[in-house]
């Protein structure tokens, strides 16, 4: 058994604003029905401890992040029971909204400071300086929010383990010199083999350089960051590394995303009968102002609306999407300019195209559930959820090859079809016409009813289940207790 911190900026269901909140709460559950004694560390948001409820105080050390307002709440995880420590200090607990960015969408100009007091707070708990009677043998962090956890546990020489996960490179916690030295950090680690990076601050390098093992989403994207095209300024570091980094994709909770029980649905289904998804279709149409019309091809989006995720090619080519008798339904939220582009876009099709801008669980879910076909242009997906959700609803995706999404989705080539292996589209090209294309491939298959189905079925007997992912973190685990302790 190994004990094993968790350490993340969000877990689902306290905080959310995409995947990472889904892999904290999922990674943490299946390690613990593994065996093994797994704790999570979160930032004690404001709304995340509104949602919480009244959380106990943990006794803690003396000198916590935060001042003498500090504290370290504690909180388990539904359904799983996994302890979740929040840490409870002015920066964090006293701000409702966005985690990251303040009320006029820019980064708060604090997120330094606040970030590395989460590392501290991490590195007190695996130096068993926290009271709490508990050292874990792997730290496992996450992102650049947490990315200075490793340097902190370099820095007070801590006997454990630290396993450092790239989410999405593109985010890296960048922050300028001036904000590297009111942190304290010795002058040392300002160097372009450590924290520095083009003049400015990286908590994303920090993670990278000081981590005893790197992990990413997805083989393909562990791959893809040796590159200048995907790998934004690091490649060079991540090619000297590449002992040291595994590629694992993310699992899906099969307990919340279950078309036979998924109570976001107004109808259920399975592979066996997919009579329910029939009644999904039907009532999202209704749901978002579609024409009731069960013959006509609905495609879905769930995304954030940026450029990562390929909206402009979505907005190039839905015109002659919507010539060729579809519709649209979209959920998400960023982007202004692509937010106005979409309602814009749903003004000149009623009937043809439903959008809803903002986050929605529960729409998601029926989006997932009750489309034909789901879009995931993205011009680089590290891993990518929505594609796993859909195939485990019968929901045939759509996606650019790269990233995760090449790792998950068999393209429906001729071999693959008469296999009976094939699961969705997967296509190259970054330009609108490249999408276009491969909806029309989308297309003729949708009006074929038993490649189809074939389809359908063998996207929803895909292993996609946290179980699998989490052995093989279990063996990087493992291998990072073999690397060197620090003296």
């Amino acid at each position: 058994m190994l004990r094993i911190l968790f350490v993340t900026s969000e877990v689902h269901p306290f905080v959310k604003t995409g995947g990472l909140a889904d892999v904290s709460a999922s990674l943490p559950h299946a390690l613990h029905e593994l065996g093994h004694d797994v704790r999570v560390l979160v930032p004690g948001y404001a709304d995340a401890l509104r949602r919480a409820g009244n959380l106990p105080v943990v006794e803690a050390w003396r000198g916590l992040p935060g001042g003498p307002k500090a504290r370290l709440r504690a909180a388990r995880l539904p359904d799983s029971g996994v302890p979740v420590w929040m840490l409870d200090t002015p920066g964090f607990s006293d701000r409702p909204g966005n985690p990251y960015l303040a009320p006029d969408g820019e980064p708060h100009p604090d997120n330094a400071d606040r970030f590395h007091r989460l590392a501290r707070a991490a590195a007190g708990i695996a130096g068993d300086r926290a009271g709490l009677d508990w050292r874990p043998d792997v730290v496992h962090c996450n992102d650049w929010q947490t990315g200075l956890v490793p340097v902190r546990m370099l820095l007070e020489r801590i006997p454990a383990a630290a396993v450092f996960t790239i989410h999405n490179l593109a985010y890296q916690g960048l922050f300028p010199h001036a904000t590297f030295q009111g942190l304290g950090l010795p002058p040392w680690l300002w160097h372009p083999e450590a924290l520095e990076f083009h003049g400015h601050l990286s908590f994303m390098k920090g993670g990278a350089v000081f981590a005893d093992r790197l992990t990413t989403v997805s083989p393909s994207y562990a791959r893809e960051i040796h590159t200048a095209e995907h790998g934004w300024g690091l490649q060079g570091l991540f090619r000297q590394r590449a002992a040291d980094l595994t590629g694992i994709l993310n699992g899906i909770d099969h307990r919340a995303w279950d078309p036979t029980t998924d109570p976001y649905l107004p109808a259920h289904f399975s592979g066996e009968d997919l009579a329910g998804k029939r009644d999904v279709k039907a009532a999202l149409q209704g749901e978002l102002g579609l024409e009731a019309d069960p013959e006509a091809p609905l495609l879905g989006v769930v995304s954030r609306l940026a450029d990562q995720k390929g909206i402009d090619l979505l907005l190039g080519a839905a015109r002659g999407i919507l010539a060729r008798g579809a519709q649209l339904a979209v959920v998400g939220t960023g982007d202004r300019y692509y937010e106005t582009a979409l309602r814009r876009l749903a003004e000149y099709n009623p009937g043809k195209v439903g959008i809803h801008l903002g986050f929605s669980e529960a729409l998601a879910h029926r989006v997932e559930a009750g489309a034909d076909l789901l879009l995931m242009p993205s011009r680089f997906e590290p891993c990518g959820l929505n594609q796993l959700y859909a195939l485990r609803y019968g929901t045939v995706p759509v996606v650019r090859a790269v990233g995760g999404l090449a790792d998950s989705v068999v393209d429906a080539t001729s071999d693959a079809l008469a296999a009976g292996r094939a699961t969705g589209i997967a296509f190259s090209g970054d330009t609108a016409a490249a999408l276009t294309a491969a909806v029309d491939r989308a297309l003729k298959l949708y009006r074929d009813g038993p490649r189809w189905r074939r389809m359908q079925a063998a996207g929803m007997e895909q292993d996609f289940t946290w179980e699998r992912s989490a052995a093989e973190y279990v063996e990087v685990y493992r291998t990072a207790l073999e690397a060197p302790v620090p003296t």
